[in-house]
Protein backbone atom coordinates (compact mmCIF):
# COMPACT_ATOMS: atom_id res chain seq x y z
CA UNK A 1 0.00 0.00 0.00
CA UNK A 2 1.45 3.33 -0.68
CA UNK A 3 2.25 5.48 2.08
CA UNK A 4 0.12 8.57 2.42
CA UNK A 5 2.84 10.29 5.14
CA UNK A 6 3.80 13.40 4.18
CA UNK A 7 7.39 13.44 2.24
CA UNK A 8 10.03 14.12 4.33
CA UNK A 9 12.18 16.67 2.47
CA UNK A 10 15.79 17.96 3.45
CA UNK A 11 16.57 21.67 1.96
CA UNK A 12 20.01 22.42 0.90
CA UNK A 13 20.64 26.14 0.57
CA UNK A 14 19.60 29.07 2.70
CA UNK A 15 19.32 31.99 0.14
CA UNK A 16 16.85 34.26 -1.19
CA UNK A 17 15.36 31.47 -3.21
CA UNK A 18 15.04 28.91 -0.46
CA UNK A 19 13.18 30.97 1.88
CA UNK A 20 11.11 32.63 -0.46
CA UNK A 21 10.12 29.80 -1.92
CA UNK A 22 11.52 26.14 -1.54
CA UNK A 23 11.26 26.18 2.76
CA UNK A 24 7.92 27.83 2.67
CA UNK A 25 6.42 25.83 -0.16
CA UNK A 26 7.45 22.10 1.62
CA UNK A 27 6.54 23.71 4.78
CA UNK A 28 2.82 24.47 3.68
CA UNK A 29 2.36 21.02 2.83
CA UNK A 30 0.04 18.60 3.57
CA UNK A 31 1.79 16.37 0.88
CA UNK A 32 5.66 17.36 2.16
CA UNK A 33 7.38 18.55 5.14
CA UNK A 34 10.52 20.40 5.55
CA UNK A 35 12.52 18.09 7.92
CA UNK A 36 15.71 19.42 7.84
CA UNK A 37 17.87 22.17 6.29
CA UNK A 38 21.46 22.37 5.25
CA UNK A 39 23.86 25.44 4.09
CA UNK A 40 27.47 26.43 4.28
CA UNK A 41 26.64 28.95 7.23
CA UNK A 42 24.62 27.39 9.75
CA UNK A 43 23.42 30.57 11.27
CA UNK A 44 21.64 30.89 7.53
CA UNK A 45 20.22 27.35 7.90
CA UNK A 46 18.90 27.95 11.41
CA UNK A 47 16.85 31.56 10.03
CA UNK A 48 15.24 29.18 7.23
CA UNK A 49 14.32 26.35 9.35
CA UNK A 50 13.48 27.29 12.87
CA UNK A 51 10.28 29.28 11.28
CA UNK A 52 9.54 25.93 10.30
CA UNK A 53 10.30 23.77 13.16
CA UNK A 54 13.09 21.89 11.06
CA UNK A 55 16.73 20.63 11.72
CA UNK A 56 19.97 22.02 11.12
CA UNK A 57 21.80 19.66 9.51
CA UNK A 58 25.59 19.64 10.27
CA UNK A 59 26.73 18.03 6.79
CA UNK A 60 24.95 17.08 3.69
CA UNK A 61 25.08 13.26 4.73
CA UNK A 62 22.79 14.01 8.00
CA UNK A 63 20.44 15.61 5.92
CA UNK A 64 20.12 12.66 3.88
CA UNK A 65 19.77 10.46 7.10
CA UNK A 66 16.52 13.15 7.96
CA UNK A 67 14.76 12.63 4.96
CA UNK A 68 13.13 11.11 1.75
CA UNK A 69 13.95 13.83 -0.38
CA UNK A 70 15.78 16.53 -0.90
CA UNK A 71 15.54 19.83 -2.72
CA UNK A 72 18.09 22.33 -4.02
CA UNK A 73 18.26 26.03 -3.63
CA UNK A 74 22.11 26.39 -4.60
CA UNK A 75 24.31 27.20 -7.27
CA UNK A 76 24.22 24.83 -10.49
CA UNK A 77 28.00 24.40 -9.52
CA UNK A 78 27.04 23.16 -5.91
CA UNK A 79 24.02 21.39 -7.08
CA UNK A 80 25.53 19.54 -9.39
CA UNK A 81 28.32 17.98 -6.85
CA UNK A 82 25.40 16.94 -4.02
CA UNK A 83 22.88 15.65 -6.29
CA UNK A 84 25.06 13.11 -7.53
CA UNK A 85 25.47 11.96 -3.53
CA UNK A 86 22.05 12.32 -2.40
CA UNK A 87 21.11 10.21 -5.45
CA UNK A 88 24.01 7.81 -4.48
CA UNK A 89 22.13 7.81 -1.18
CA UNK A 90 18.76 6.30 -2.70
CA UNK A 91 17.24 10.06 -2.14
CA UNK A 92 14.54 11.96 -4.37
CA UNK A 93 15.52 15.20 -5.77
CA UNK A 94 13.52 18.49 -6.25
CA UNK A 95 16.54 20.35 -8.95
CA UNK A 96 16.68 24.21 -9.48
CA UNK A 97 17.10 24.78 -13.18
CA UNK A 98 19.94 24.74 -14.57
CA UNK A 99 20.71 20.91 -13.57
CA UNK A 100 25.19 22.11 -13.95
CA UNK A 101 27.08 25.19 -14.54
CA UNK A 102 28.35 22.86 -17.37
CA UNK A 103 27.05 19.78 -19.93
CA UNK A 104 29.78 17.65 -18.16
CA UNK A 105 27.99 18.05 -14.72
CA UNK A 106 24.58 18.56 -15.97
CA UNK A 107 24.61 14.73 -17.63
CA UNK A 108 26.73 13.67 -14.15
CA UNK A 109 23.37 14.30 -12.34
CA UNK A 110 21.20 12.32 -15.02
CA UNK A 111 23.51 9.57 -14.67
CA UNK A 112 23.81 9.50 -11.31
CA UNK A 113 19.70 9.66 -10.94
CA UNK A 114 19.35 7.42 -13.87
CA UNK A 115 22.50 4.64 -12.03
CA UNK A 116 20.17 5.35 -8.67
CA UNK A 117 16.89 4.74 -9.92
CA UNK A 118 15.65 7.46 -7.99
CA UNK A 119 12.66 10.01 -8.98
CA UNK A 120 13.84 13.30 -10.12
CA UNK A 121 12.10 16.77 -10.78
CA UNK A 122 12.82 20.09 -12.16
CA UNK A 123 11.88 23.48 -10.34
CA UNK A 124 10.81 25.24 -14.12
CA UNK A 125 8.26 27.40 -12.42
CA UNK A 126 5.86 28.29 -15.03
CA UNK A 127 5.41 24.92 -16.18
CA UNK A 128 3.24 24.24 -13.30
CA UNK A 129 0.29 27.29 -13.64
CA UNK A 130 -2.77 26.43 -14.70
CA UNK A 131 -2.77 29.06 -17.43
CA UNK A 132 0.84 27.22 -18.94
CA UNK A 133 -0.89 23.81 -19.22
CA UNK A 134 -4.04 25.62 -20.41
CA UNK A 135 -1.39 27.54 -23.34
CA UNK A 136 -0.05 24.28 -23.90
CA UNK A 137 -2.74 22.21 -24.59
CA UNK A 138 -4.17 24.86 -27.26
CA UNK A 139 -0.48 25.22 -28.81
CA UNK A 140 -0.84 21.22 -29.53
CA UNK A 141 -4.15 21.66 -31.52
CA UNK A 142 -2.67 24.25 -33.71
CA UNK A 143 0.01 24.09 -36.70
CA UNK A 144 3.11 26.54 -36.02
CA UNK A 145 4.45 27.94 -38.98
CA UNK A 146 6.50 29.83 -36.47
CA UNK A 147 7.15 31.62 -33.15
CA UNK A 148 8.87 34.32 -31.33
CA UNK A 149 9.29 34.38 -27.88
CA UNK A 150 11.66 36.77 -25.00
CA UNK A 151 12.03 36.07 -21.31
CA UNK A 152 13.51 39.75 -20.49
CA UNK A 153 14.16 41.26 -16.64
CA UNK A 154 16.22 43.74 -14.78
CA UNK A 155 16.91 41.03 -11.98
CA UNK A 156 20.99 40.68 -12.82
CA UNK A 157 21.01 45.32 -12.13
CA UNK A 158 20.91 44.86 -8.37
CA UNK A 159 19.34 43.00 -5.77
CA UNK A 160 19.19 39.58 -4.06
CA UNK A 161 18.99 37.75 -7.46
CA UNK A 162 21.96 39.78 -8.86
CA UNK A 163 24.26 36.48 -7.91
CA UNK A 164 27.22 35.49 -9.04
CA UNK A 165 27.10 32.64 -11.32
CA UNK A 166 24.11 34.67 -12.40
CA UNK A 167 26.30 37.66 -13.24
CA UNK A 168 29.10 35.48 -14.67
CA UNK A 169 27.12 33.54 -16.94
CA UNK A 170 24.35 35.64 -17.75
CA UNK A 171 20.73 34.83 -18.94
CA UNK A 172 21.27 31.97 -21.45
CA UNK A 173 21.53 29.70 -18.72
CA UNK A 174 19.64 30.86 -15.95
CA UNK A 175 16.66 32.32 -18.24
CA UNK A 176 17.12 30.11 -21.31
CA UNK A 177 15.89 26.16 -19.55
CA UNK A 178 12.63 28.03 -18.70
CA UNK A 179 12.13 29.47 -22.61
CA UNK A 180 13.36 26.68 -24.22
CA UNK A 181 11.13 24.33 -22.29
CA UNK A 182 8.20 26.18 -23.12
CA UNK A 183 9.46 26.41 -27.00
CA UNK A 184 10.06 22.70 -26.98
CA UNK A 185 6.37 21.79 -25.25
CA UNK A 186 4.34 24.64 -27.56
CA UNK A 187 6.35 24.13 -31.12
CA UNK A 188 7.69 20.66 -30.95
CA UNK A 189 11.56 19.33 -30.27
CA UNK A 190 14.45 21.75 -31.35
CA UNK A 191 16.65 19.71 -33.88
CA UNK A 192 18.80 23.12 -34.42
CA UNK A 193 20.26 26.10 -32.30
CA UNK A 194 22.27 28.68 -32.55
CA UNK A 195 22.68 32.00 -30.42
CA UNK A 196 24.27 35.67 -30.73
CA UNK A 197 25.20 38.38 -28.55
CA UNK A 198 26.76 38.03 -25.07
CA UNK A 199 24.37 36.22 -22.47
CA UNK A 200 25.40 38.65 -19.80
CA UNK A 201 23.45 41.62 -21.75
CA UNK A 202 21.21 39.95 -24.54
CA UNK A 203 21.15 37.11 -26.35
CA UNK A 204 19.15 35.82 -29.31
CA UNK A 205 18.72 32.56 -30.32
CA UNK A 206 17.28 30.65 -32.99
CA UNK A 207 15.89 27.75 -33.08
CA UNK A 208 14.58 25.10 -36.05
CA UNK A 209 12.13 22.76 -35.04
CA UNK A 210 11.39 19.35 -35.86
CA UNK A 211 8.28 20.05 -37.28
CA UNK A 212 9.83 22.60 -39.64
CA UNK A 213 8.86 25.70 -37.52
CA UNK A 214 11.41 28.03 -36.80
CA UNK A 215 11.13 30.36 -33.69
CA UNK A 216 13.41 32.74 -32.28
CA UNK A 217 14.06 33.96 -28.26
CA UNK A 218 15.67 36.88 -26.95
CA UNK A 219 16.88 36.67 -23.51
CA UNK A 220 18.17 39.21 -20.88
CA UNK A 221 18.12 39.96 -17.22
CA UNK A 222 19.93 43.33 -17.88
CA UNK A 223 17.05 45.49 -18.75
CA UNK A 224 15.08 47.45 -16.53
CA UNK A 225 11.40 46.44 -16.58
CA UNK A 226 8.39 47.27 -14.05
CA UNK A 227 8.30 43.54 -14.24
CA UNK A 228 9.42 40.46 -15.70
CA UNK A 229 8.52 39.61 -19.22
CA UNK A 230 7.82 36.01 -20.63
CA UNK A 231 5.66 36.29 -23.57
CA UNK A 232 5.29 33.45 -26.35
CA UNK A 233 3.82 33.87 -29.72
CA UNK A 234 2.66 31.16 -31.81
CA UNK A 235 1.98 32.15 -35.48
CA UNK A 236 0.60 29.71 -38.81
CA UNK A 237 -2.38 29.06 -40.70
CA UNK A 238 -4.67 29.78 -38.41
CA UNK A 239 -3.52 32.85 -37.27
CA UNK A 240 -1.74 33.73 -34.00
CA UNK A 241 -1.66 32.16 -30.38
CA UNK A 242 0.12 34.26 -27.77
CA UNK A 243 1.07 32.99 -24.05
CA UNK A 244 1.73 36.20 -21.97
CA UNK A 245 2.74 35.35 -18.28
CA UNK A 246 2.76 39.11 -16.81
CA UNK A 247 -0.68 38.81 -15.92
CA UNK A 248 0.28 35.45 -13.69
CA UNK A 249 0.12 34.91 -9.89
CA UNK A 250 3.08 32.37 -9.21
CA UNK A 251 2.23 31.52 -5.90
CA UNK A 252 -0.30 29.12 -7.58
CA UNK A 253 2.08 27.16 -9.17
CA UNK A 254 4.07 25.84 -5.83
CA UNK A 255 1.12 23.91 -4.53
CA UNK A 256 1.04 21.97 -8.07
CA UNK A 257 4.70 21.62 -7.61
CA UNK A 258 4.60 20.54 -4.54
CA UNK A 259 1.90 18.02 -5.10
CA UNK A 260 3.21 16.46 -8.20
CA UNK A 261 6.86 15.99 -6.72
CA UNK A 262 5.41 14.35 -3.76
CA UNK A 263 2.83 12.18 -5.69
CA UNK A 264 5.90 11.33 -7.62
CA UNK A 265 8.40 10.22 -4.66
CA UNK A 266 5.12 8.15 -3.46
CA UNK A 267 5.02 6.19 -6.79
CA UNK A 268 8.57 6.12 -7.71
CA UNK A 269 7.67 7.74 -10.91
CA UNK A 270 8.76 10.57 -11.90
CA UNK A 271 6.92 13.18 -14.58
CA UNK A 272 8.41 14.33 -17.65
CA UNK A 273 9.83 17.33 -15.83
CA UNK A 274 12.64 15.38 -14.73
CA UNK A 275 16.81 15.60 -14.49
CA UNK A 276 16.74 13.72 -18.54
CA UNK A 277 14.69 16.65 -19.24
CA UNK A 278 17.05 19.07 -17.15
CA UNK A 279 20.02 17.67 -19.36
CA UNK A 280 18.10 18.15 -22.52
CA UNK A 281 17.33 21.58 -21.72
CA UNK A 282 21.49 22.04 -20.75
CA UNK A 283 22.25 20.13 -23.98
CA UNK A 284 20.80 22.77 -26.43
CA UNK A 285 22.20 25.69 -23.83
CA UNK A 286 25.57 24.42 -24.84
CA UNK A 287 24.86 24.05 -28.51
CA UNK A 288 23.36 27.60 -28.62
CA UNK A 289 26.17 29.36 -26.26
CA UNK A 290 27.97 32.63 -28.33
CA UNK A 291 31.72 31.14 -29.23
Amino acid sequence: MRSTAPVEVGLIGAGPWARAMHARMLAAGPETRLSAVWARRASAAEEVAGPYGAVVAGTPEELFDRCEAVAFAVPPAVQAGLAVRAAGAGKALLLEKPLGPDLASARAVAEAVAEAGVVSQMVLTKRYHPSTRDFLRRAALVETTGARSCYLHGAFLGGEFATGWRLEQGALLDLGPHLLDLLEAAVGPITGIRGTGDPRRWVELTCEHENGAVSQASLSGSVPLPRARTRIELFGPEGELVFDTSGIDHEECWPVLRAEFAAAVRSGRPGELDAARGLRLQELIDAATPR
